[in-house]
């Protein structure tokens, strides 16, 4: 069989959360049924270690597509066109958007809507590319995977998919995420907060996560406990200028730690060496950081609204992402029972079994294959 898959965010030191999925579910799924060729769609040129096996055909189709007026280019002309030359039996989108030009059976990875509830990190152009394009998306897919119960409620809710259409299929975890030992966990203390413990948040710097809350609530938590403890923001800036003035402003500015652009390896360390995983976002479609921090062996507080209960199980402390005096409260009994911390710990060990790139490339390849049938 011939799969066409549209690989554009496997980008050499830039993988994210998309281009993370793609790689771990492609590696997997490409080497593991060598019975397929599979042709990959990069927008650039390709570095050789996203070709994992010898029944990958690559191809560089232009131009690079980084704007809704490229976008639409790349999928209703270029991708087209290279689907009429290939005559493959599947095309694959892991980046939620496909083509409308093509009789080509398509799967798309839908893996959240976030920009129907929150658009304020994205500019307008893109927001009305997002709105006009993926109900269309949703309705020509032959099947559809995203990676929650409820990204799957969502997306049947708000475009009027038929559940039976779509495929939960779980993220999973790098395997760099896992735990260090005590003297392991010093030696990051001393490299990046100066030998004090601290709470760690892992993602993008954006209004959706949550991070003048966060702020708030930790100059909260610090008047009262008056303890040397830090908060290390680790994730990438996007010039959140709201968030900035906050920072400044705290009382305890001094004690929140930016430690700039991570390695995976550098920020695995940082996870493993916390005392706990400050994850309150106002909506994720999954979040990956809750079962980075379980897999390090590293409690979690994450938010009680959208896909995180799901995602953290029992394993977590859940705070209203809205409400600074339960954030605060919920840092405060992390950080003053140890009990409480080891119980967490025993929990995430189990929780974070149910997630692993293994069992997503087997549920992807399984939606591949319903497409077929279909």
């Amino acid at each position: 069989m011939k799969i066409a898959v549209n690989t554009r965010f496997l980008i050499t030191e830039h993988l994210e959360g998309i281009g993370w999925f793609t790689y771990e579910t492609l590696k997997r799924i490409t080497q593991q049924h060598p019975e397929h060729e599979f042709y990959f769609f990069f927008d650039r040129k390709f570095s050789n270690e996203f070709i994992f096996s010898s029944n990958i055909h690559p191809q560089i189709l232009s131009p690079p597509a980084r704007h809704p007026l490229l976008w639409y280019w790349w999928f209703e002309v270029a991708v087209p066109r290279a689907l009429k030359r290939i005559i493959p039996d599947l095309f694959l989108s892991t980046d939620g958007y496909l083509s409308l030009r093509t009789n080509c059976r398509q799967v798309i990875v839908m893996h959240d809507i976030a920009f129907e509830h929150f658009n304020d990190h994205i500019d307008s152009l893109a927001t009305k590319f997002y709105r006009h394009y993926t109900p269309k998306y949703a309705q020509k897919a032959a099947r559809i995977a995203t990676v929650s119960r409820f990204s799957k409620d969502d997306i049947c809710f708000r475009y009027h998919v038929s559940p039976e259409k779509i495929d939960v299929v779980y993220n999973g975890s790098n395997e760099m995420f896992k735990p260090l030992t005590i003297p392991e966990q010093q030696v990051v203390r001393d490299q990046f907060t100066r030998g004090r413990s601290y709470f760690i948040y892992a993602g993008a710097i954006q209004p959706r996560k949550n991070l003048i809350k966060l702020f708030l609530a930790f100059d909260m938590f610090k008047k009262k406990i008056r303890s040397d403890i830090k908060l290390v923001i680790a994730g990438r800036n996007w010039n959140y200028h709201e968030a900035s003035a906050v920072h400044s402003q705290m009382q305890f500015s001094d004690d929140v730690i930016f430690p700039g652009h991570l390695t995976r390896s550098d920020l695995s360390r940082l996870m493993a060496a916390s005392m706990g995983l400050i994850y309150i976002s106002l909506f994720e479609g999954f979040g990956i950081p809750i079962i980075e921090a379980m897999n390090c062996n590293v409690p979690v507080i994450t938010s009680n609204v959208s896909s995180m209960p799901e995602v953290a199980g029992n394993a977590a402390l859940f705070a209203d992402p809205h409400s600074i005096d339960d954030i605060a409260l919920k840092m405060e009994m992390l950080y003053t029972d140890e009990f409480l911390r080891k119980e967490l710990v025993e929990k995430g060990k189990v929780q974070s079994q149910k997630f692993t790139w293994q069992q997503t490339a087997d549920g992807l390849y399984e939606c591949m294959m319903k497409a077929v049938r279909k």
